[in-house]
């Protein structure tokens, strides 16, 4: 069994930034990499950066590179997005994931954060 809670999502204005945290807890199995993804209105789940665990590989959308930032804490098993920035094209729900492939592809993720609302203004 494994739960993904996140937290630190709002609203802020272009420019501002956020920080995001995921922890996991109960993991009964290990998971290769944890990724982040985001779901703006009438759009899909759009792939935003990735860490693995073990080295702390990452990897990130274009949209994206320069201005986030994803890391780990081993020790806490949790996930961070630093989010620096923000432009009003980054609203979206923000999703946690856990799975087995170091993949941009959301179907390669087996488990799922409830969701962050972040919101930036114009």
């Amino acid at each position: 069994q494994v739960q993904l809670v996140e937290s630190g999502g709002g609203l802020v204005q272009a420019g501002g930034s956020f920080r995001l945290s995921c922890v996991v807890s109960g993991r009964t199995f290990s998971r290769y990499a944890m990724g982040w993804f985001r779901q703006a209105p009438g759009k899909g789940r759009e792939f935003v950066a990735a860490i693995t665990w073990s080295f702390g590989s990452t990897r990130y959308a274009v949209s994206v590179k320069g201005r986030f930032t994803i890391s780990r804490d081993n020790a806490k098993n949790a996930v961070y997005l630093q989010m620096n920035g923000l432009k009003p094209d980054d609203t979206a729900v923000y999703y946690c994931a856990g799975g087995t492939a170091y993949s941009g592809s959301s179907s390669l993720y087996d488990y799922w954060g409830q969701g962050a609302q972040v919101t930036v203004s114009s």
